[in-house]
């Protein structure tokens, strides 16, 4: 078990992401005590393990302790520990929004991305889907005509896609943008949804004619559970 750990802590600080089909990375997952010795040897250099059971991938970063101690000397940690400023940040949160909201309503409903909305009695019982089944894709031009005025223009946008690329929050093919392999595990879900569809940003996307869910996805998986334990 050794050198599987030594083996997967290293592959998680040389890439700092790995997707949670990968041997090792299930491993992790599954394995009470294999997880708990590597989250031993993560902690001793404070580090923890980010893992989000609707995210295709599992990431490392510094743990919530040495946050402080590790980004505080500088200005900017106020913002962003990633160097983005707050412009990019606020793109970001909106190509969040954009991708991820839909994204959870498919999964908590067991739907895929070019599902009709047919009604699958089954549905409930299928495992979560992960990628290109459940995650859609951006355009470019699209982030542009409907935000470019309001965060800096074109020029701006291609600065931001670049950055969030190489930080591997998104990733672009040919004019689109899709999720990336940090977008989902480390923005968390369970705080953001409620600010993003609660607060100022939803006035932005909705100006911008998009639609936000009427709902949080995982209360929605709550009711449904509640349903199912009454029937």
């Amino acid at each position: 078990m050794d050198t599987e750990l030594r083996t997967l802590t290293a592959r998680l600080l040389a890439h700092r992401s790995m997707p949670r089909t990968d041997r090792l990375a299930r491993r992790a997952l599954v394995d009470d005590g294999f997880r708990h010795a590597l989250d031993q040897r993560l902690a001793a250099v404070g580090l923890q393990l980010f893992d989000n059971p609707y995210a295709a991938h599992i990431a490392v970063g510094i743990a919530d302790d040495m946050r402080e101690p590790v980004f505080g000397q500088t200005r900017e940690y106020a913002a962003s520990n990633v160097g983005l400023m707050r412009d990019e940040l606020a793109w970001l949160m909106v190509i969040w929004s954009l991708i991820v909201l839909p994204k959870r309503e498919r999964q908590v409903s067991r739907r895929a991305l070019n599902d009709e909305g047919q009604d699958d009695m089954f549905g409930a019982e299928q495992p979560v889907e992960h990628g290109d089944a459940v995650s859609g894709a951006l355009t470019e031009a699209s982030l542009l005509a409907d935000f470019g005025s309001r965060l800096g223009g074109k020029m701006k946008l291609n600065i931001t896609l670049g950055k969030l690329s190489r930080l591997g929050f998104i990733e672009r093919r040919n004019g689109l943008v899709f999720e990336g392999p940090l977008l989902d595990v480390l923005l968390d879900y369970r705080i953001l949804a409620d600010r993003v569809i609660h607060g100022t940003l939803a006035d932005v996307l909705t100006g911008a004619g998009h639609a936000m869910p009427e709902a949080n996805a995982f209360e929605l998986a709550a009711a449904a559970d509640d349903d199912e334990a009454e029937a």
